[in-house]
């Protein structure tokens, strides 16, 4: 019964005060996990020699490590679920054997899943939009082949974090991801500049915060509280992997989810920005892919905090079940969706401030209209609409399907056009700074910047 008694305070301590326990440091772990990532992307942006091709390398390798992180959580949820509720029921042989078994099916998936990362590594970085250029996909495959080698530890230490939980010491498990982190923050920058190791650098520091993570929390399980090893607790048994795997599948479904919403918006980036004038040039390519990068790492703190007060309660709603107290976990319950309603409302008022800000911040615009015309990558005509005194014609003549171009003051379109579709045609008028015409037969991008004109219709037909 010695499990029941170490952890015995979850059936009987005030869940309001059970809650802040649990959630506040499981919220910590998972924010500092995030930063792994965003540290990264920060002093890799900072490097003049990698720039936007660094961190839109490490746009492309981030789901990928999501992937790993779905499966790590998938076991570690799982079975910090079924410890939980094995020891609220008194049941300490499943408690133990389960923690064996979740260890070795840790080990074996994550040695299977760097298997496939290094021998597949061309294919995935393609997937997620690394061929936008040969210098970003060369930064993406030299940062990718070493976090693929840390990868056993960064499962090992993201599956023990909510195993710990489960044994009672949320706070060590907050402690083993930190210090990882704080190892990361203070390598990086020494590995990217004065080494000037450039991705590489970035990596190793990554890999061996990992690699404290995962030493941390096998000494923890040497030492545990509630559960003790032993050499009869390791083996995979199909029964509790079953169960506790059924347990964490929702936490698997969760991250998987954001890899293939991230490898949907990556390819999105890649294919649209290529018609842009300027980020459709080879050297610009990486531009967008690297911007949405910092906008997915800033959304992933947002995710971190709703998830983290989820998990962080997974323990405490585990034991009370398992004890028959199903009154404490739905009064828990209640709690939770009122704090994850207030996180939610909080983090749409901060985006929509965040937002607001950047608009109230834009310098003042200029009363100037420009339209660019580019045909192939290449600029054909520029004509500042807002100080033409009349009608002028561009004929393009060495487009595949010829075209007339008329500008006014104010005003710009292609009048007519060979191409089939007559697409560009339709779109008619175009009067305001950042509306674009396209040509897709053709090539040709007609583009305004400057303020733009009010007289005008944004696009009439």
């Amino acid at each position: 019964m010695e499990g029941m008694k170490s952890n015995a305070f979850l059936e009987t301590e005030r869940v309001g005060t059970l809650m802040r326990k649990y959630s506040i440091p499981c919220i910590i772990s998972l924010v500092v996990a995030a930063l792994y990532n965003i540290v990264d992307q920060i002093f890799i942006a900072n490097a003049d020699y990698l720039g936007s091709y660094g961190n839109a390398a490490n746009t492309v390798v981030f789901p990928l490590t999501v992937v790993a992180l779905a499966v790590a959580v998938m076991i570690g949820d799982g079975c910090c679920a079924f410890v939980s509720i094995s020891l609220g029921a008194g049941r300490n042989e499943d408690a133990h054997r389960s923690i064996g078994s979740a260890i070795l099916l840790c080990l074996g998936s994550s040695a299977v899943l760097t298997a496939v990362y290094l021998l597949c590594m061309d294919m995935l970085l393609t997937l997620f939009g690394g061929r936008v250029n040969e210098q970003t996909f060369a930064c993406a495959r030299e940062y990718f082949f070493w976090i693929s080698l840390g990868i056993p530890f960064y499962m090992f230490g993201q599956a023990m974090n909510p195993i710990i939980r489960s044994d009672g010491s949320p706070k060590f498990a907050m402690c083993a991801t930190v210090a990882g982190a704080l190892t990361n923050v203070v390598l990086d920058p020494i590995f990217i500049f004065p080494l000037k190791m450039g991705m590489a650098g970035a990596a190793i520091a990554t890999v061996l915060g990992q690699i404290l993570t995962a030493a941390l929390s096998v000494w923890y399980l040497c030492h545990m509280r509630a559960v003790r090893l032993r050499r009869g607790s390791f083996g995979l048994r199909g029964r509790l992997v079953k169960k506790f795997l059924s347990l964490g599948v929702t936490s698997f479904l969760a991250q998987i989810s954001l890899v293939a919403s991230m490898a949907a918006v990556q390819n999105m980036c890649m294919k649209y920005g290529a018609l842009d004038p300027v980020f459709g040039r080879v050297e610009y390519a990486q531009i967008p892919l690297a911007v949405l990068g910092i906008v997915m790492k800033f959304f992933q703190i947002a995710i971190s905090i709703a998830v983290g007060m989820a998990a962080g309660c997974i323990p405490i709603v585990g034991y009370n079940v398992g004890a028959g107290r199903r009154d404490r976990a739905k009064a828990l319950f209640t709690r939770l969706l009122a704090a994850e309603a207030a996180v939610g409302a909080a983090a749409l008022l901060v985006a929509a401030a965040a937002v607001a800000l950047l608009f109230f911040l834009q310098p003042e615009e200029s009363n100037f209209l420009t339209a660019s015309v580019v045909l192939e990558g290449e600029t054909i005509a520029e004509y500042e609409l807002s100080t033409l005194t009349g009608p002028v014609t561009l004929v393009v003549d060495e487009a595949p399907y010829p075209l007339t171009i008329q500008a006014e003051p104010g005003r710009i379109r292609i009048a007519e056009s060979a191409c089939p579709s007559q697409d560009c045609v339709h779109t008619g008028w175009i009067s305001r700074a950042g509306q674009q015409i396209i040509c897709l037969p053709d090539k040709l991008v007609i583009s305004l910047s400057g303020s733009g004109s009010q007289e005008f219709d944004a696009i009439s037909g």
